[in-house]
């Protein structure tokens, strides 16, 4: 769904690396499609990852929400319900950089690059099913807002509500702020 602009495969951080890991050297997929965070040439790279995308359906697209409410890297500054594009350059706002350091992908806010490439919301919506998991305390104001606030780009994650297929699985400290014992 999403990398950081120039980062390599093999940095402890990459996206590429995460699901290389924890799902492609176990299930062994027939082929795999990463989305290159350090092509050489950016707008060659969405193109191409545009192309694969419109080539072929998604069944299914496992995601997470941000502290921020963002899927992907679509981050409420750039969050767009229509946007017409399947993969962009985002930069990343402050919150979501701010996520990455607190969940140790970086020493600091420094290190966290300050662009991305992200799937939009709109090609994210295009899979048939949606699965969000979502732990920990720290998103229970995101879920709240996702949840019962405005369907609006302010919480990207409020999108979830409009597709007919996406489930939302969370643990009692996510979900913290919408439910009552």
């Amino acid at each position: 769904m999403d990398e950081y602009l120039g980062m390599t495969p093999d940095h402890p951080a990459s996206f590429r690396r995460f699901l290389r890991e924890r799902l492609v050297e176990k299930v062994r997929p027939g082929r795999v499609h990463e989305l290159c965070g350090d092509a050489p040439e950016p707008l060659k790279e969405i193109r191409r990852y545009s192309a694969l995308l419109a080539e072929a359906p998604l069944h299914l697209c496992c995601l997470g929400i941000g502290e921020n409410g963002h899927l992907a890297f679509n981050d409420p500054p750039v969050a767009d319900f229509e946007d017409p594009d399947l993969v962009k350059l985002v930069a990343l706002d402050e919150a979501c950089r701010r996520q990455q350091v607190g969940e140790g992908w970086f020493p600091h806010l420094e290190a966290v690059p300050r662009f991305a490439y992200t799937l939009t919301l709109p090609a994210l919506c295009r899979a048939r099913r949606l699965l969000a998991v979502v732990p920990e305390r720290r998103k229970a104001l995101a879920i709240a807002r996702a949840l019962t606030g405005p369907i609006d780009p302010a919480c990207p994650a409020s999108i979830l509500r409009r597709h007919g297929s996406a489930t939302l699985f969370l643990d009692l400290e996510s979900a913290a702020l919408v439910v009552s014992d």
